[in-house]
């Protein structure tokens, strides 16, 4: 909540959009996968901050709730069954 009151104080919930937040999510993301290919930890711990601070404004601005909407996530991917394998693809398994 304390993200909500900060964007809200700020009149980013009212006057933003969460088209206009995933668009900063994007370039948030872009940080972060510089940050990973430089290998600067600090440079990533704010990178993904500062996305889940987008995130959390972008379902404010959609009256969403974060945590709802990954509730729904995981009830989605929870049964799923499969592994990654070492060149990062992951193969599901059916059955």
């Amino acid at each position: 909540m304390k993200v909500v009151q900060w964007g809200e104080a700020r009149g980013i919930v009212q006057n933003s959009n969460n088209m206009a937040q995933a668009i900063k999510t994007l370039e948030e993301v872009t940080e972060l996968i510089e940050a990973i290919h430089k290998g600067d930890r600090t440079a990533q711990i704010d990178a993904y901050g500062d996305i889940l601070v987008t995130l959390i404004i972008g379902c404010a601005t959609a009256d969403l709730d974060l945590v709802t909407c990954l509730d729904a996530a995981y009830e989605q991917i929870k049964d799923r069954k499969g592994y990654l394998d070492a060149q990062g693809v992951f193969h599901k398994v059916t059955s």
